[in-house]
């Protein structure tokens, strides 16, 4: 935990137990020098005292060791009450700090719209969130794992601590208002039913699922998942490509790279380039002069892809464009039509 608040009760803490064995130690020593005990005893005597428990003491004290005991008792109620309090307040605090940051990040949550959700931050959900950092999309991890979650917390990452499985979990994370949930969990049961419990509460977002056997795949389709990914079957092909088509894959696999400076192919809505009152052709667009992208993809309002589509074809409302330029072009094209 790195709050300030915290770690300065940690070196409070560390102080207060120094001083409690400086205390145990001059009490040794005290009694030892002072009425002649063996270790043992003048331990005994010490702990005694420090603790006030009471007991009987070893042998009759003679004046010093009285003036002696008297000004240990002071000592150590001075030293122990002080770190009695000091735990007793870094546990408060800490307890305290803990509700108040998660009060804090769900109310960022809360505030949260059109955004991504993450059940289950393994290596898979870990990924799709550092490509989701880099295209600075806002988004929510859910993770049942508290160590987890403190791991990754510093790094401003909105957490949603429980099991994806639960509903209640779920609309912490903003599910009504979310416009894509990705379901990343190791289990093809869980993420079945994440895709089922998803689909019922917000019937008009996107679901994408992973999945570890291929006999899942159709089950999670007809949970309600738009996309099931098998993660195994992909690297096996993306492998088996590198074999057969090495520097075809090696291009493809440049434009897709994660970073901010790298982003190399953009998928753009129509409404966010032009008025779709009147209809425009690509050609009458006209990216290409405008900022050095090219349109090499289309996909039109019933979700059917075109590749390398011509330049006559009829920006439609609800269709959408893919574009290819360098990262200096990509950046021109946002700036040009505010694209966020």
């Amino acid at each position: 935990m790195n709050n300030p608040l915290l770690r300065l009760y940690r070196s409070k803490i560390y102080a207060a137990i120094v001083m409690l064995v400086l205390l145990l130690c001059v009490g040794v020593l005290g009694y030892m020098f002072v009425s002649g005990y063996t270790f043992v005893d003048a331990l005994y005597m010490t702990v005694i005292t420090v603790t006030t428990v009471g007991f009987a003491e070893v042998n009759p004290l003679d004046t010093p060791s009285k003036v002696f005991t008297i000004f240990l008792i002071l000592a150590s109620v001075v030293i122990v009450g002080y770190a009695i309090s000091i735990i007793t307040e870094y546990i408060l605090s800490r307890s305290n700090f803990e509700d108040i940051k998660q009060r804090k990040m769900q109310k960022k949550i809360d505030a949260m719209s059109n955004h991504i959700i993450i059940c289950g931050f393994g290596r898979n959900g870990k990924q799709a969130a550092k490509k989701l950092l880099a295209y600075k999309k806002p988004f929510v991890i859910i993770e049942r794992d508290k160590e987890i979650i403190e791991r990754f917390q510093d790094d401003d990452i909105p957490f949603v601590c429980g099991n994806a499985n639960e509903d209640e979990t779920l609309y912490e994370a903003g599910i009504e208002k979310a416009n894509t949930l990705i379901s990343a969990l190791p289990s093809d049961a869980d993420n079945l039913f994440v895709v089922l419990s998803a689909r019922q509460i917000n019937k008009k977002m996107t679901i994408i699922s992973r999945a570890s056997q291929e006999t899942s795949y159709n089950k999670l389709k007809l949970a309600g998942a738009n996309n099931v990914i098998l993660p195994d079957r992909i690297g096996g092909d993306h492998m088996a490509s590198l074999v057969v088509i090495p520097d075809l894959i090696e291009f493809i696999d440049n434009l897709g790279i994660v970073g901010e400076r790298n982003i190399n192919v953009e998928e753009v809505k129509v409404e966010q380039l032009y008025d779709t009152k009147v209809v425009k052709t690509i050609r009458e667009l006209d990216l290409r002069k405008k900022t050095g992208c090219s349109v090499i993809g289309f996909k039109d309002e019933n979700g059917e892809y075109l590749v390398n589509p011509e330049a006559e074809t009829k920006l439609v409302p609800g269709s959408k464009i893919i574009v290819l330029g360098r990262p200096e072009q990509i950046h021109k094209l946002n700036s040009e039509y505010d694209i966020g």
